[in-house]
């Protein structure tokens, strides 16, 4: 992560900014957005448009992730507005964050031309920066149009400029590119050589939404060379790691490839047994609470294991409390460990939707959806 110097040093328009980066590297979307949204509104009111540009591609990004069309939409609108009415010249970081409006929106065929017009512009006025970003553009949009090689071609350009250039954050993410055009062309284990230097480099920079894209990339590798475990680890990994409020787009995609995994969501099931915590998630209630209740939990975990399936009370006096069934004993007993079970587990205590009384017995209603994870 960039060093932050003392604000007391900087322009309120840098110390907004700076606070803005810092949400965002940390996948705080929501704060960053109005962050940025606030620099972008003292930029433009004292005509710094440069950095005007630069938050309205770090909101571009957010909005994309959390698929914010409209937004995306009204921040086209406003570029507009700023070369109609304001004057303002189509320079290079223009034609770029025009490119990212139109490759969000699918149209990658328009973002190439904006690309490389603003590459064009870049290159005439040697604005190395700038060459940079309109380089990395074309390589995502290359990718996205899956003609690899041209899209390989422009990573290489870019790794001469970084050679003499200080982007971390923008040789990060050519580099993860780098390695998801890799993967695409079956070159496994050179993809995961590429995001094994990525690790290494996220350990300086410490960027929560390339750290986590960088998961979503390494799982993908393992998916398509069929390394199915390793691929549920990274894509597990990342899932605990993103929040979906912030990261929609993104959880989303992980969301569809544990499914295709053949691993579910928690929120898919109405009881989660977390052997590892000792705890129960009910779908309404939430996390329950059972305070080193452990007979309760035994029991219930028994009744998870074969939902429907009546379990005798001497049965569950051998499993649960290890003792021969006494009916003078254990018949008290049994009754009001059930009882202060249901009182744990059920969202409507007078209205029980889990554990049932048959003749002979006790039961988890046969379709509750269960997951007892070891």
């Amino acid at each position: 992560m960039a060093q932050v110097t003392d604000p007391a040093e900087n322009s309120p328009l840098e110390t907004v900014m700076e606070l803005a980066k810092l949400y965002y590297e940390r996948c705080d979307f929501l704060v960053a957005i109005e962050k940025y949204k606030a620099a972008a509104t003292l930029a433009f009111n004292s005509k710094d448009y440069e950095k005007y540009l630069k938050c309205q591609n770090h909101l571009l990004r957010m909005y994309a992730e959390r698929e914010d069309g409209e937004a995306i939409n009204q921040t086209k609108e406003a570029l507009q507005d700023l070369v109609l009415k304001e004057g303002f010249e189509l320079n290079a970081k223009t034609y770029y964050t025009l490119g990212i409006c139109a490759a969000y929106k699918g149209q990658f065929d328009v973002a190439l031309d904006y690309f490389q017009k603003s590459l064009a512009i870049a290159l005439a006025s040697d604005q190395k920066a700038d060459i940079c970003y309109a380089i990395n553009g074309l390589a995502v949009t290359y990718y996205s149009l899956d003609r690899f090689s041209e899209a390989l071609k422009e990573i290489y350009n870019l790794q001469v400029f970084f050679q003499v250039m200080q982007l971390r954050d923008l040789k990060l993410a050519s580099q993860m590119m780098n390695g998801n055009i890799l993967r695409k062309m079956k070159k496994y284990d050179q993809a995961l050589e590429i995001f094994w230097d990525c690790y290494d480099l996220l350990r300086e920079e410490k960027n929560l939404y390339m750290y986590l894209q960088l998961l979503y990339s390494t799982a993908a590798t393992y998916r398509d060379s069929g390394e199915t475990d390793m691929a549920r680890m990274y894509f597990k990994l990342a899932k605990k790691s993103a929040d979906p409020q912030n990261l929609k787009y993104l959880s989303r995609h992980i969301d569809t490839q544990l499914a295709d995994l053949g691993v579910t969501s928690r929120e898919d099931y109405d009881l989660v047994f977390d052997a590892g915590s000792h705890s129960v998630l009910e779908r309404k209630k939430g996390r329950v609470d059972f305070k080193n209740q452990f007979i309760l939990l035994d029991m219930l975990r028994l009744f998870m294991r074969t939902p429907g399936q009546v379990y005798s009370k001497e049965f569950l006096v051998k499993q649960v409390w290890k003792q021969d069934y006494d009916p003078a004993v254990h018949d008290n007993k049994i009754y009001v460990t059930i009882k202060r079970l249901r009182k744990l587990i059920e969202p409507e205590y007078e209205k029980p939707r889990y554990i049932f009384r048959a003749k002979n017995g006790y039961y988890l209603n046969k379709n509750t959806k269960v997951l007892l994870e070891q």
